[in-house]
């Protein structure tokens, strides 16, 4: 039953008190290639899910700053599961791009809803007719759909020459969920891919790619910008996921002997260093992350403006955050001995898991930095400009 009572105070602390138990099944999650289903429920009953759910639903709209410290706790227990929750927390925002009449039926039932979201809008396609669409396509990566209660999709419009890019909402008995997800990191996610085959699709259960339903109502959640907040939300997991990979390698050269030497590892010069670096290291990448996650709330409240070319250098900035942290990872993952490559030792899935979600598109490093280097040269004021 959800607790409509929930304040937003003690909220960090109610998703603390569930990171044994995140710790505790992340090995098995793995295994069995899903999210676990009482840490699912668990996390529900925290009211993490509110978060970006609007005020006058009994949401808490948080801010950026307490966002990151949720993701980066879940995720220093499991990467995984710190991926299913930034995104269920994220997609709720998106539910506001529908209309009030689409918001009331979702958000009435119990105040959030766990939801899939994809952002391929060239997966899908839609035919307009009597009302609606219908609603054809095959979705990859579909992160949340083992425990989604609605399924959000993108798919180009079929109107004229040229698809136009709508977001459409479906039911998961509307799709046929394909068990693709074999893969060597982020296992637990059980991103797999879904079917429809000409569902349709009221008009009502479609909207715009980008920005809000009733602007003047949603106020700070309407000016969120779309892309670096996608880009923040996926890269949570990779920071938090980073520190943990820290800690662990602390622990493990306290109790390590390396072979042919008489000594603990942690009396090695070399690895004191890798130790101090790799921690430097992670705290400058978090310390990165922030800023732009402060830019990103600022711009939502209307304190400042970031132009197009500020949040695609956000996206960029976003991204390096990830690398920075894949890099450490590896980097710790070198000086910890064949051990850590069992498919049980937690720096081996921490590692696995951080190099499967660098690779997400929103993280390509060619193409951010050349989307960035053009819009760096077509700014105004650039002599590149285009008149």
């Amino acid at each position: 039953m959800v607790d409509w009572d929930l304040p937003l105070e003690g909220l960090l602390e109610r998703v603390r008190s569930v990171t044994p138990l995140i710790r505790e099944r992340a090995a098995a999650a793995e295994r069995a290639r899903k999210p676990d289903d009482d840490v699912i429920a668990a996390l529900e009953a925290t009211g993490v899910f509110r978060s970006f759910v609007p005020k006058h639903y009994g949401g808490y709209e948080i801010g950026m700053d307490l966002f990151v410290d949720i993701g980066i706790r879940v995720s220093e227990a499991c990467a995984s599961t710190g991926w299913i929750t930034t995104f269920y927390m994220e997609h709720n925002w998106q539910f506001t791009s529908f209309c009030r009449q689409t918001q009331d039926e979702i958000f009435g039932a119990k105040g959030y809803a766990l939801a899939p979201g994809s952002v391929n809008p060239n997966a899908g396609q839609a035919i307009p007719k009597d009302g609606g669409y219908m609603l054809s396509g095959r979705w990859k990566f579909t992160t949340g759909i083992v425990h989604g209660e609605w399924v959000l999709v993108n798919a180009g419009v079929v109107e004229g020459q040229s698809p136009l890019p709508r977001k459409f909402l479906l039911r998961p008995d509307q799709v046929d969920v394909v068990d693709t997800w074999h893969v060597n990191g982020m296992a637990a996610t059980g991103s797999r891919d879904i079917v429809a085959n000409e569902v349709f699709v009221p008009e009502h259960y479609a909207s715009a790619m980008l920005g809000c339903a009733g602007d003047g109502e949603l106020g700070y959640l309407a000016r969120i910008p779309v892309l670096p907040f996608l880009a923040l939300t996926a890269a949570i997991p990779a920071v938090g996921a980073a520190r943990r990979a820290v800690e662990v390698y602390r622990e493990l050269i306290g109790a390590r002997v390396r072979f042919g030497t008489q000594r603990v590892q942690a009396l090695s010069a070399s690895s004191q260093s890798r130790l101090a670096s790799a921690y430097t290291r992670v705290c400058g990448a978090e310390t990165a992350l922030r800023a732009r996650a402060r830019e990103i709330e600022a711009h939502a409240r209307a304190e400042r403006e970031l132009s197009r070319l500020e949040q695609i250098q956000a996206r960029l900035a976003i991204a390096q955050v990830v690398h920075e942290c894949l890099d450490v990872v590896r980097v710790i993952a070198d000086g910890s001995g064949s051990s850590v490559q069992f498919l049980e030792h937690e720096l081996g899935r921490i590692q696995r898991d951080v190099q499967m979600l660098s690779t997400h598109t929103i993280f390509d490093l060619e193409l951010a930095t050349q989307q960035c280097g053009q819009a760096m040269l077509e700014a105004e004021g650039s002599p590149f400009a285009r008149p």
